[in-house]
């Protein structure tokens, strides 16, 4: 038996299989940077409309507590806000992609291969992270001017704009150098927009609330957070009607002690359970055209 020598020229490898082809811009990858963006948008909102709910019942002159709204109640009402608030911003989101779709398609291309270019100089796309980050800002702007009475002018909204931009544009090119820093820029921005949203939220709870004070009427916003619009005629324990049958917004009880609003007198007092008897309950009643609280009060 013989053998045969071969030399390494003469071996032939059999050729390695070629690595599947990545599936750039997949629906999977697109709902990942979606994700990443709308998870931290939740988060702030959540923490941004519990202040929210305080400065609410604050214009009643009660805290939440004294309402019954625990941190398990209050979670759940929060919840129920948060889950419309992300599916309204799903939906917009799902319609910018669809949009940007449609205009590559019209443009045969041209769109998503001007958006790549733009994605591949950093300092671009740092530019107009920090431009959205500064943007995020007028929320809390809008808490301040609204406090002052004033309104939200293009002066400041332009000045927002610049701040976002000298304070981020830096800082945002140096995350992009690394795939971490690039994850880092997208949970940073959703929950600087969270932030923004929610102090929009913030301000328009307390609004809810002093129309409630003004009209006996809760509008959709409020109802979303689990505000209750809901009226009863008192009596005492004897049965004996009280305040003279009128009605009463019920805030809410908390250890045996109701909290109420006179939308008469545009007063709230607490009374105690055991001596109140709540009849006629009614959940946000219907009210003639043109009402508004306060009649005693102007009379006296």
């Amino acid at each position: 038996m013989t053998s045969q020598s071969y030399s390494p020229e003469q071996i032939v490898l059999p050729p390695a299989p070629e690595p599947e082809p990545e599936e750039k811009g997949s629906i999977l990858e697109v709902l990942e940077k979606i994700g990443s963006f709308l998870v931290p948008v939740g988060v702030t909102l959540y923490a941004l409309l519990y202040m929210g709910i305080k400065e609410m019942y604050a214009v009643f002159g009660i805290n939440p507590e004294q309402a019954g709204i625990d941190q398990s109640v209050l979670l759940g009402r929060l919840l129920g806000t948060l889950i419309p608030l992300l599916i309204g911003l799903a939906l917009g989101v799902g319609v910018l992609v669809g949009l940007g779709w449609l205009a590559n398609v019209i443009t045969r291309g041209w769109a998503g291969r001007a958006v790549q270019a733009i994605r591949k100089r950093p300092w671009i796309v740092a530019t107009i992270a920090g431009l959205w980050a500064g943007l995020t800002y007028l929320g809390f702007l809008y808490l301040s001017v609204e406090v002052d009475g004033t309104a939200l002018g293009d002066g400041q909204v332009l000045l927002a704009a610049l701040l976002g931009v000298l304070a981020y544009a830096v800082p945002f090119r140096l995350l992009r150098r690394r795939p971490v820093g690039r994850a880092g820029t997208k949970v940073l921005l959703g929950a600087l927009t969270g932030v923004g949203l929610g102090y929009v939220l913030v301000v328009q709870l307390v609004y809810g609330a002093a129309d409630v004070q003004e009209t006996g009427q809760a509008n959709t916003l409020l109802d979303l957070v689990g505000f209750q619009d809901q009226w009863a005629r008192l009596q005492d324990g004897d049965g004996k009607t009280l305040y003279d049958g009128r009605w009463m917004m019920l805030l809410g009880e908390s250890d045996g002690t109701y909290s109420f609003y006179d939308c008469d007198r545009m007063e709230t007092f607490r009374r105690s359970g055991e001596g109140t008897i709540l009849t006629d309950v009614q959940l946000s009643p219907e009210r003639e055209e043109g009402f508004t609280c306060g009649d005693l009060a102007k009379k006296e």
